[in-house]
């Protein structure tokens, strides 16, 4: 089994497959809160207590991490316990086979190349992929697997922190759809404007994607939801097409494979 590691700022996605190639499927996920302090040991034996008896079965490890102090920590956890296993990290100069056509390919996060990875391989292109964690994120993906580059704006929750931070007679709110867009109560009136803003946030910069881009006017194009907040977005949004819950992690299973292939190729020489 493939145990896959995506630590974002917020969360830390965990999720575990079993068989290879087309057979694959995800048969277990974890989400935790991303601590920025976590020790190589502490990520190590979280992960642990999640598999269970199941870590006696893993045989690859593909990871990658935003947060630059954890990038180092899991480089730790990777090599002190799973040196046995085949396992790569995700990290700007490994290879993917995704062309990144940008100013600067090593700005570009390791999770929006995995899930622009991922989506490509599952629905072919061109597509959009939306993901909602700590900032919200719109990136393009071309007919060919490139990624073309995207947009950043702050995620869900950035919002609602700010709003609660800087405004003294707003609270924080159960993030859930009120009664009416227009909200009868100062918590119906903030979940209309967070629920409703970020939604109709995202359908213009697909629609601008959509009509300024060469090669997405007039295509059917799909527009992939993914995150720890789709779930609270996708039935609100005209132009998300369809939901994903673990792309990241699909993505990393796919550079471990390719990684895999490449091993063999050179060993075969």
């Amino acid at each position: 089994m493939l145990l896959t590691v995506e630590v974002g700022n917020t969360n830390i996605h965990l999720g575990v497959f079993a068989g290879s190639g087309d057979h694959a499927t995800l048969v277990r996920d974890w989400r935790i809160h991303t601590d920025p302090h976590l020790t190589a040991d502490e990520l190590a034996m979280t992960i642990r207590g999640l598999l269970g008896t199941d870590i006696e079965q893993i045989t690859g490890v593909a990871a990658l991490s935003t947060v630059p102090s954890l990038l180092r920590e899991l480089r730790v956890m990777v090599s002190r316990y799973y040196e046995g296993v085949h396992h790569v990290l995700l990290e700007p100069g490994v290879r993917t086979g995704v062309p990144l056509l940008v100013d600067n390919p090593k700005e570009v996060g390791t999770d929006r190349v995995a899930n622009c990875l991922a989506a490509h391989h599952i629905y072919g292109g061109p597509c959009i992929v939306a993901a909602f964690g700590t900032a919200t994120v719109v990136d393009a993906v071309s007919a060919k697997g490139e990624f073309l580059g995207g947009a950043i704006a702050p995620g869900v929750n950035l919002g609602v922190e700010a709003l609660a931070e800087h405004t003294v007679t707003v609270r924080r709110v159960e993030l859930m759809p009120p009664r009416s867009v227009l909200g009868k109560n100062t918590v119906e009136a903030l979940q209309s404007g967070i629920l409703y803003g970020f939604a109709g946030q995202v359908d213009g910069l697909v629609d601008r994607i959509r009509g300024g881009v060469d090669g997405f006017g007039g295509r059917d194009v799909t527009v992939v939801a993914t995150g720890s907040l789709a779930p609270l977005i996708f039935p609100e949004s005209r132009t998300l097409t369809t939901h994903h819950s673990y792309l990241p992690l699909e993505g990393l299973r796919l550079v471990s494979e390719r990684a895999k292939q490449q091993g063999r190729a050179r060993g075969s020489r």
